[in-house]
């Protein structure tokens, strides 16, 4: 699903992205802001929440810059979703690898720093 990334950028099904997304149920969701840019919270997720995949990946940036408030892991297991984060380009296998066996995977992907 996800055919490239590199820092900044990432192609989709065909379309080119330069900014943040989350893909949630094969849709990507462009222009990905959070409540605090490198910080990562639960109300950032509400979408994926409410989709209640399986797996959600997060993807902390090119060098892994994003941090991630301890308050997501815990949202995450309350609703019996698997929290896997790496930096991006890991993330991008690891969501690739997840989408073709065939699993309720989300991602939430920082495409710089």
């Amino acid at each position: 699903m996800i055919e490239a990334y590199r820092f900044g950028e990432m192609v989709v099904s065909g379309r080119v992205f330069r900014r943040d997304l989350k893909i949630i149920e094969g849709r990507v969701r462009p222009d990905w802001w959070r409540k605090e840019g490198h910080y990562l919270q639960p109300e950032d997720l509400e979408d994926i929440w409410a989709a209640s995949p399986e797996i959600l990946v997060v993807g902390t940036g090119a060098s892994g810059v994003m941090r991630i408030d301890p308050r997501v892991e815990e949202k995450a297991a309350s609703l019996g979703i698997k929290l896997e984060a790496y930096p991006t380009a890991k993330a991008v296998e690891r969501f690739n690898e997840l989408w073709q066996a065939g699993r309720r995977v989300a991602g939430a992907f920082h495409l710089t720093c």
